[in-house]
């Protein structure tokens, strides 16, 4: 009896001891960034922080996010799996059923089930923290969160700046923080929901720093998990830029003021012009990233808690090719990690790793047990940590986006883009100047089609060989002298569609897949447009021969715009005499 006990003693006694031992662990997210962005990566720019990150632990050539676009990608750096692996209803009402055909994009959410992140290492005995920005919540999945006055409000874009319209902001920033503890955080403040519109549409660097470090510091005994989402860099319109001239500017609307957590903005532009950069590029935005990394460094030097914690550095996706499933500008992103009780200094993995890898290794770390329903898609990294690679380890990635897949060695990458039934029909009825639109691949002209300037864009099988084509310039697909690799390429493909189980063209058969060849024509049209941006020239010719209609001239332009405009002020007038 007394041996029995004295046992049992023994093993709580190491059971505390290795709870005590659990890192804290820090993911740091950020938006819209490819690996020039950082100086360690071969970047020209100006990222201090970053690159002593890398110094000091692992930086990682091949990592890739699954999505490449905000909410996929997000989503699956907080459950571990793929976007199209969903079961929220968000999600699985878009798409029909199952049995159809998944189209990742903006329709994914987390699940009422709580099989994320937050919620299993909670239950593991770690407090976990939300800030930033969220963009996954869900009116299908918790309408109780938009019912009534406490609900939801939708705020117009036109609304005007002032307290009202701040309070409005204020509300909702409040309800996020309910939202994300009824996922199973065990806290959560300065919430974005999503990308604010205008006159609200600026980022901010400072307020959720000053809510991890607020989090931080509550939690410095640990073990903690933080998942920090900067809403920087966002894009390529440089709307970072004006942030920087609007401080005021947060979430929750119009702010008194801001704590100086971080260097002052006009002081770290004046050092960005002192380092021999142009102040309004996008170095400016990298260094401002940057800097809000270094005042988390500095507080966990501060409170003794640096060696034992890991923090993980990456972007949602890249910055130039969002939306597709192209490797560079779009899928492949920096990836650092630093650990000094568990990661050599100075490390780099060449290995393939993916943002799907991120919540396996921290159960592990965490010593958490997942629900057997639980789904995961990744693997652990920590396999990874000793010197950079392992035997065994994966030989190729799987990315989705859209209408689009993706198969990722370290030498190839081959895409299949296989439209739905539903979409087809809409290319095949599209006039020319909308093709572009209809064939995105996520269905959005302005970011569906960033990559467009690659010549195989729009082609419904894509490969390239990555050691000579590092930007995906030249499909080989139709190459007689590559039909072995690629092959090879939709075999991996292959594998990897039947173990997520939904129909995908000729891959899997069913539901609402389409085989290929049904737009050959339409995609001989797109590929005589220019595409610049949101903008789509036709051709004269082309015109004639498909009968669009002419570009109306610019006088034509000013009516219509004037007339919408009156339409406007009479709406706005109709309803100000109803209220």
């Amino acid at each position: 009896m007394k041996t029995s006990l004295l046992f049992l003693n023994l093993c709580l006694f190491a059971a505390i001891t290795s709870a005590a031992d659990r890192p804290n662990i820090i993911m740091f997210l950020i938006d819209d960034q490819n690996p020039s962005s950082i100086s360690a990566f071969g970047g020209e720019t100006y990222t201090p922080n970053l690159d002593r990150m890398a110094e000091e632990g692992m930086k990682f050539t091949r990592a890739y996010v699954s999505s490449s676009v905000c909410t996929p990608s997000r989503y699956s750096f907080l459950t571990g799996r793929y976007a199209g692996n969903s079961h929220s209803k968000l999600y699985t009402e878009a798409v029909g059923s199952m049995e159809n055909q998944g189209y990742p994009g903006f329709n994914v959410a987390l699940e009422r089930d709580k099989m994320n992140v937050g919620n299993v290492l909670r239950e593991a005995g770690y407090m976990t923290g939300f800030v930033g920005k969220f963009h996954l919540k869900s009116p299908l999945d918790f309408p109780e969160f938009y019912e009534g006055e406490e609900g939801w409000i939708e705020i117009p874009n036109d609304a005007p700046p002032g307290p009202e319209t701040s309070a409005l902001f204020k509300h909702n920033e409040r309800l996020m923080r309910r939202y994300l503890e009824a996922l199973g955080f065990s806290w959560a403040k300065n919430i974005y929901a999503g990308n604010m519109s205008k006159p609200y549409s600026e980022h901010n660097a400072e307020w959720p720093t000053v809510a991890a470090l607020e989090f931080i510091e509550k939690n410095q005994d640990g073990p903690f998990y933080l998942h920090l989402c900067s809403t920087l860099l966002h894009g390529p319109d440089k709307s970072w830029r004006d942030s920087m001239n609007h401080p005021l500017i947060t979430g929750e609307g119009e702010v008194e003021s801001l704590p100086e957590v971080m260097t002052p903005r006009d002081e770290l532009l004046k050092m960005i012009e002192g380092k021999g950069f142009d102040p309004d590029s996008h170095v400016a935005g990298e260094a401002w990233i940057d800097d809000s990394l270094g005042a988390i460094f500095r507080k966990l030097v501060e409170l003794g808690i640096d060696d034992n914690t890991l923090v993980i550095f990456a972007p949602d996706h890249g910055r130039d090719g969002k939306a597709s499933v192209f490797s560079h500008g779009a899928a492949q992103v920096p990836m650092i990690m630093r650990w000094p009780r568990g990661i050599p200094a100075g490390q780099v993995c060449e290995e393939l790793v993916q943002n799907i890898d991120l919540v396996p290794t921290f159960f592990e770390l965490g010593e958490a047990q997942k629900p057997k329903s639980y789904r995961i898609d990744g693997q652990s990294l920590t396999p990874l940590f000793e010197n950079g690679t392992a035997e065994n380890w994966r030989d190729h990635l799987y990315l989705e986006m859209g209408a689009a897949r993706a198969t990722v060695t370290k030498d190839w990458s081959y895409a299949a883009v296989r439209y739905t039934k539903e979409q087809i029909a809409a290319i095949q009825g599209a006039k020319p100047e909308n093709l572009p639109r209809a064939m995105a691949y996520i269905g959005r002209l302005g970011i569906g089609v960033r990559g467009a300037d690659r010549p195989g864009f729009f082609d419904e099988d894509q490969l390239y060989y990555l050691k000579q084509d590092p930007k995906e310039m030249e499909n080989l697909a139709s190459n007689p002298e590559q039909a072995g690799q690629l092959k090879e390429m939709r075999e991996l493909m292959q594998r990897d569609l039947e173990a997520i189980g939904r129909p995908f063209g000729e891959f899997i058969p069913g539901g609402n897949a389409a085989e290929p060849g049904q737009i050959d024509k339409q995609i001989e049209i797109v590929k005589q447009l220019e595409i610049q941006g949101k903008k789509v020239v036709v051709p004269n010719s082309l015109k004639k021969n498909s009968g669009a209609a002419e570009e109306p001239a610019s006088e034509d332009k000013a009516k219509k715009k004037a007339e919408r405009e009156a339409r406007r002020k009479a709406r706005e007038e109709a309803k100000a005499a109803n209220d």
